[in-house]
């Protein structure tokens, strides 16, 4: 029973964890904000290079 209770309250790789977890939330903002601004940058570049003689 010891040994249980040693491990639920051991905090070493907690900081881990929180790293972990912080990348995780960045990662899901950028994919977010690709998603949701991707569609408009792609419109204004491909109004610049109609802009262009050629493009």
């Amino acid at each position: 029973m010891d040994l249980i209770m040693q491990f639920t309250f051991d905090e070493a790789g907690a900081p881990a964890v929180e790293y972990a977890l912080l990348m995780a939330f960045i990662a899901v903002a950028i994919a977010a904000s690709v998603l949701t601004f991707g569609a408009a940058v792609k419109g204004l570049f491909d109004n610049a290079v109609a802009k262009f003689p050629g493009g």
